[in-house]
């Protein structure tokens, strides 16, 4: 007998409620506050470059990226399924942003950060966090690493000193308007940005815990006023900074526009999905903790339309920010809250010396982003995979760099599906011994010559088609075509399955609706060779038995079983 207690089935609300919620009621004490403190104040120092760094790669101005920061990464702290995730902007969203802004302008970004953040809060509620999961490593990998590019590509004009009226959107004519201005480089820019550059590094290796972004943009600040350089900064490029946060308000854009934002909102959404769930793994990797993710991308959604109406720019986890956090000692989402105060208080007290930030230095930083992003080792690694993944890696790389990003993801999703589904139909044929992928046959091998004379020997009244291979969703309306193209309907049509080893209910269904028409136009149906496990699939599902299809062995028993005249 058993004795065990029954396990109480867990209310599906339970699993959107904020980890803040669970770590307050498990207990919160001074001890953790001043350890969370230590983290957000840390965090936040090595957020308040960044976020002005990836809002001016993406085509606005810095003080967007702080806004970002601080109300979306509240929020996802505030609202989220993980103890430690901190969010704000990524260079994820930086190709997307610039591509929106530049064709619908800011208010159009707007619009498509508010509509990601409700498809995002769709599909928290609807419970697909778990299926974002399943996007493959080398779609994500390539997209990543063709962004990283991208953003490399894009801070040349600054970190050079660039003269140049407009850069192009497009790669290749990027590269093309930078070799045709590579005379009018500044000195002072470059000896600025390489000298943040080398600051960053060097203190990456030599002191990894103190702040190498904010030390290398600080310094070259101090350098550039003291001396003197006559290099481009935040305020002579964006003018006065402003002093608090901005008022909620609604875009001005007309309805019409809404529908060319889908493909970018829905692009928006997934990147967010996608990076903030791959965040929340790593930080459950590095803590030993569980995140809930489909709480996580409600709380991404709720986050993107807080940092819509205050004019931000998208949101997700940051992966780096996230493991600065950790390693910081936080203990809560408590640390993340803070980190979006203390960006808060650097915005309103900073506000003055802003204006003298290098923007050759904010480009060594993206330089560095981009490095970060680009996971050369992954992608190395990756190339030694089977020819399908590295046709996946490419193809999406290659798209995100030289097309766009909305089509890179696509194809690239296309593309993992069409190679798992092969995958799988290999398994099931090693396993089963049942061909499920049918070679082209090799006419020039000894042997294989074989007499196409079937039409010849049937009566002329009857008509036979042999399918093989998987009788699969994609082959399932192959029937009604054949019969659409007969014409006249025959006393009886032959249907040889022989080499048919397994079919799905789509093809169930395709298969009932050809024999009931077949039976309003008077003509009876012959199953030749059907295999145990489609005879088993036909029964189960009521396609047989019925008595205008009959089963036969062979062809000539069809032929014999067909209703006399």
């Amino acid at each position: 007998m058993d004795t065990r207690a029954p396990v109480a089935s867990t209310p599906g609300w339970h699993l959107f409620v904020p980890k803040l919620y669970t770590v307050l009621r498990q207990g919160y004490d001074a001890a953790g506050l001043r350890r969370d403190a230590i983290a957000g104040l840390t965090v936040a120092i090595v957020a308040l470059p960044l976020a002005m760094a990836l809002a001016i790669a993406s085509g606005t101005t810095p003080d967007k990226g702080l806004v970002t920061a601080i109300v979306a990464g509240f929020l996802i702290s505030a609202l989220g399924g993980s103890r430690f995730q901190i969010g704000g902007p990524t260079g994820a969203f930086v190709v997307v942003v610039y591509g929106v802004i530049a064709r619908h302008g800011y208010d159009g970004l707007v619009v498509a950060t508010a509509m990601a953040g409700v498809l995002l809060l769709v599909a928290g509620l609807a419970r697909l966090g778990t299926w974002i999961k399943y996007i493959p490593l080398p779609v994500v990998t390539g997209f990543t690493s063709g962004i990283a590019v991208i953003i490399a590509s894009s801070q040349v004009a600054d970190l050079l000193g660039l003269s140049i009226a407009s850069v192009p959107a497009e790669f290749v004519a990027k590269w093309s308007t930078y070799a045709a201005h590579l005379h009018t480089a500044n000195p002072a820019a470059v000896a600025v940005g390489g000298s943040a550059l080398v600051t960053i590094l060097a203190l990456r290796r030599l002191a990894p815990r103190l702040p190498g972004f904010l030390l290398a943009v600080a310094g070259a600040s101090l350098a550039s006023w003291a001396l003197g350089l006559d290099v481009q900064t935040i305020g002579s490029r964006f003018g006065a900074w402003p002093v608090t946060l901005p008022e909620p308000r609604l875009p001005v854009l007309d309805i019409a526009s809404v529908g060319a934002l889908v493909p970018s909102a829905f692009t928006i959404a997934f990147l967010a999905g996608v990076e903030s769930l791959l965040c929340a793994v790593v930080a459950d990797g590095m803590t030993g903790r569980r995140h809930r993710s489909n709480c996580e991308l409600v709380a991404q959604g709720i986050a993107n339309l807080g940092s819509a109406a205050f004019g931000g720019l998208p949101a997700t986890g940051a992966i780096a920010r996230t493991a600065t956090n950790i390693r910081a000692g936080a203990v809560s989402p408590v640390a993340g809250m803070l980190h979006a105060l203390f960006l808060l208080l650097f915005m309103l007290m900073l506000a003055p010396l802003v204006r003298y930030v290098p923007l050759a230095s904010l480009a060594a930083v993206l330089l560095v982003v981009a490095w970060n992003m680009s996971e050369v080792e992954q992608f190395t690694h990756l190339m030694s995979a089977p020819p399908g993944d590295r046709l996946v890696l490419l193809a999406t790389f290659g798209l995100t760099v030289l097309v766009d990003l909305t089509v890179a993801i696509e194809v690239g999703v296309v593309l993992a599906a069409v190679l798992f589904m092969h995958r799988m139909a290999e398994a099931v044929q090693q396993q089963t011994q049942a061909q499920l992928i049918v070679a082209d046959a090799d006419d020039l091998a000894p042997g294989s010559a074989r007499a196409y004379d079937r039409r010849r020997d049937l009566p002329p009244d009857v008509e036979s088609f042999e399918m093989r291979g998987p009788f699969f969703f994609g082959v399932a309306n192959l029937l009604g075509d054949v019969l659409d193209r007969i014409g006249h309907p025959p006393r009886l049509f032959v249907l040889v399955l022989r080499e048919v080893p397994v079919i799905d209910a789509t093809g169930v269904a395709a298969l009932r609706s050809f024999a009931d028409r077949c039976r309003r136009d008077g003509t009876r149906v012959a199953l030749v060779g059907l295999q145990p496990a489609v005879q088993s699939a036909l029964e189960r599902m009521g396609v047989l038995p019925r008595a205008d299809v009959v089963l036969a062995a062979s062809l000539e028993e069809a032929v014999a079983c067909r209703a006399p005249a």
